[in-house]
């Protein structure tokens, strides 16, 4: 493997994280709205229409409990890019000397 191959591959591999990191952010971001859509309808129905207030118990439900699972790879997914980040530089010296 030549070091231009090399380059090549790390940067494809840097640019495919930091585009599933934006999805993931994406993702979150829609959770975040689900959730407060959820908060609203409990707080808008909660002494007159029983069902709407449930359906807003399940969505801010879904939506916190969503969060927290993509906030949590969102966490995990930098903390692989800079570990990936890190190691091509580290690869990019050997290369070098």
């Amino acid at each position: 493997m030549t070091e231009h191959e090399m380059i090549q591959g790390y940067e494809a591999e840097i640019n495919y994280q930091k585009h599933m990191l934006e999805n993931l952010g994406r993702w979150l971001t829609l959770l975040t709205l689900v959730a407060g859509l959820g908060i609203v309808l409990i707080y808008s129905f909660r002494q007159t229409i029983y069902l709407l207030s449930l359906l807003g118990i399940l969505l801010a439900l879904v939506g916190i409990l969503g969060m927290l699972l993509f906030g949590y790879g969102i966490y995990k997914g930098r903390k692989n890019l800079a570990k990936v980040i890190d190691d091509f530089e580290e690869k990019l010296k050997v290369f070098r000397t």
